[in-house]
């Protein structure tokens, strides 16, 4: 059937009359560049217009328009937004480059080997690389991983030769030939760096040892100054980062003309990938390894170090702390709004460490902020005989908990200015000191104000969601002085989507999905890390990420020759940034601390541990089905703990005899951390 107008002539009035009036949107592309400009997200500004997000989405990839009554409020907005931010003048066009958002072909399951182009086919890439890349620079995708027989295992199971003998022609052929890198994730960031990750036969053949050995070196984790491929590096007219020559190196020459010189490299058998947040990864295939670290620089970003370190780089890189701006008609840059800049900023003295230099310089000692996860046992005297008699303890587990505690959470983003006696206002972020030592709560539920469980002896520093959720529960607030940001915003909102899109998608190729039912879903995550080890793996760095993305914003100083009051390299980057971390447990914690009121409202049960995002509880049965609320048509009551895959959803965590966690309880340990094995009585980690 056609879709041609019925009468053109008409259309085409019509369209010249929009146009005449103003009435039409700018490209898709451009809506998307204002949007990113500003700060914004399609949540914040679907919230705005009243509608959902995925409207925002069709209507930035051209696949709709918005309806009369959104129109005008959208056109207005993006007006508003051009004459902001006005389109930056582009005098040598880029070379075009790969859809970043687009998948990236993947082999199929772990045990499976990548078929090798033929000779022919490899020899183009060899031979004429450099003509190759400036037509598409990242054709291979982000990674690669070496073997020591010269073929280096990019994604989608291409296999490519390389030549290099040593590691400034390895670093060469990365840049000229490989087609190796990632684009940019934000338009005022910049591209990721190709990485190429060293098996121990390729490191021994480039020149490296195969493990760090003697101690000086196993202290510091990098080469020695003196040692040859470091001076090869050297003469060759590279350098190193301040790391040096460790797991993680960085090798890298001045910009030229813009463009970046720049190789990551990971060497496997120096322990490159840490166990506990790549388990099993660095035992598998080249092919495998390539697989696994692909599929996380799809979903997250190319690895430049530990998860940790990597997820502090997203913020980074989803928020660049500049951009391109016009003054006196030259574009420089200047500072891009929603982000953290480009200096780092002193933390007010509550929210620093008694380490650091403000502290140590000002000799503050009115106390610190204490907003940490929860670390709470109850009192086993307060254990009642039915909770005795039950048969089971059973442990329920958030879904990266600390990344649903970041969804729409209003951070400072300038420097902190002290207040006296100010009125609370639980939309401005910042530490307040207040007593909430008169606040009743129910003892058999952990306090909502220390991570202990505790209830407070006196006044003492919070962080705004604490002090708002004593509000919420009532209370009369009466701040003593506090330390504010005047300006605010959702920093980590694109951290969050870009992490929460990661873990579901990575959960969705392991078989676990939001369409299941509470009881497959449980049966689905008892076998998930059976269904792909690799993908199983790629979701325990993911997780890892946003746990150590979220510590690395409160990194202490290290070595032994560290002295109060130094600096440190942590806190001289802008995003050492301990008020972040405080709001985000903050909120973690008040959100887990509502979930177990609520419990006790709708099934009258409380917990008999939390650890964290852990949390246990007295059971008739041996799973979650077994307590939790339902209604009679056995859709889940709102307000307390649900189960799904979705962050800040809840999954089983273990399930133990009720004279076991009585047991532990008894002993001063935590069965919320023991939970998960039968040998745990064993372990006294507290």
């Amino acid at each position: 059937m056609s879709s041609q107008p019925s009468d053109p002539l008409a259309a085409v009035d019509a369209l010249l009359a929009a146009v005449e009036a103003g009435h039409l949107l700018p490209a898709p592309a451009e809506r998307v560049r204002l949007r990113e400009a500003a700060g914004l997200t399609q949540a914040a500004v679907a919230q705005a217009l009243g509608v959902r997000i995925p409207s925002i989405q069709a209507w930035e990839e051209g696949r709709a328009e918005p309806k009369p009554e959104r129109l005008q409020a959208y056109r207005r907005l993006l007006e508003g937004l051009a004459q902001r931010y006005p389109a930056p003048a582009r005098p040598h066009p880029l070379p075009p480059t790969p859809d970043a958002t687009a998948p990236l072909a993947l082999t199929g399951p772990a045990t499976a080997r990548p078929v090798r182009p033929t000779a022919a086919a490899r020899r183009p890439v060899r031979e004429h690389g450099a003509a190759h890349v400036a037509a598409a620079p990242y054709r291979h995708g982000p990674l690669a991983v070496l073997d020591g027989d010269g073929s280096a295992y990019a994604v989608g199971g291409v296999v490519l030769d390389c030549p290099a003998t040593t590691i400034t022609e390895l670093v060469e052929w990365t840049l000229k030939e490989s087609g190796l890198g990632a684009e940019r994730l934000n338009r005022n960031g910049k591209d990721s760096d190709p990485l190429i990750v060293l098996t121990a036969s390729a490191a021994v053949k480039l020149g490296l040892p195969e493990r760090l050995e003697g101690r000086e070196e196993r202290r510091s984790l990098r080469l020695a100054d003196d040692h040859p491929v470091v001076k090869q590096i050297g003469k060759a007219k590279w350098q190193l980062t301040q790391r040096g020559f460790g797991p993680w190196a960085r090798i890298y020459r001045k910009a030229e003309g813009g463009a970046r010189q720049c190789v990551q490299l990971a060497v496997l058998s120096w322990d490159a990938l840490d166990t506990r947040s790549w388990p099993g990864v660095a035992e598998l295939a080249p092919a495998d390894i390539a697989r696994v670290l692909g599929v996380y620089a799809q979903r997250v970003i190319t690895p430049r170090g530990s998860t940790a370190v990597s997820g502090l780089e997203l913020m980074t890189a989803l928020r660049p702390p500049t951009r391109a701006v016009q003054e006196n008609g030259t574009w420089v840059s200047g500072h891009n709004p929603g982000s953290l800049g480009s200096d780092p900023m002193d933390p007010a003295p509550p929210e620093a460490i008694a380490e650091h230099p403000v502290v140590v310089r000002s000799g503050w000692s009115g106390g610190f902020l204490n907003e940490e996860a929860y670390q709470w046992v109850r009192d086993p005297a307060l254990l009642s005989d039915e909770e005795c008699l039950l048969p089971y303890a059973v442990g329920l587990d958030l879904n990266t908990a600390f990344l649903a505690a970041a969804a729409r959470l209003v951070v400072g983003l300038s420097a902190p200015d002290h207040f006296h006696r100010p009125v609370f206002n639980k939309k401005i972020p910042g530490s307040w000191l207040a007593d909430l030592s008169r606040i009743e709560l129910d003892p058999r539920l952990p306090s909502p104000f220390t991570p202990d469980g505790t209830r407070p002896t006196g006044p003492a520093w919070y962080q705004t969601h604490t002090l708002a959720y004593a509000q919420e529960l009532g209370h009369d607030v009466h701040p003593i002085e506090a330390y504010l940001r005047r300006e605010t915003g959702a920093y980590l909102d694109p951290w969050h989507d870009r992490l929460k899109t990661a873990y579901l998608d990575t959960l969705a190729d392991l078989g676990v999905t939001a369409d299941l039912t509470d009881a497959g879903f449980l049966a689905a995550m008892e076998h998930h890390k059976q269904t792909d080890p690799a993908m199983a793996a790629a979701l325990a760095a993911i997780k890892a990420t946003v746990k150590g993305g979220i510590g690395k914003l409160r990194e202490r100083p290290q070595g032994r020759t560290y002295r109060d009051g130094d600096t440190w390299p942590a806190m001289q980057r802008p995003t050492w940034r301990p008020d972040i971390r405080a709001a985000v447990i903050s909120k973690a914690r008040v959100n887990m601390h509502r979930k177990l009121t609520n419990m006790v409202k709708l099934t009258g049960l409380f917990p008999l541990a939390v650890l964290s995002d852990c949390v246990v509880y007295p059971s008739p049965g041996a799973s979650p089905l077994d307590f939790l609320p339902y209604e009679a048509s056995g859709k889940p009551l709102m307000g307390g703990f649900r189960l799904g895959p979705t962050p800040g959803l809840a999954k089983l965590e273990g399930a133990q005899e009720m004279s076991w966690a009585v047991d532990l309880m008894e002993k001063g340990l935590n069965p919320a951390r023991h939970i998960k094995g039968g040998d745990a009585v064993l372990d006294d980690g507290e």
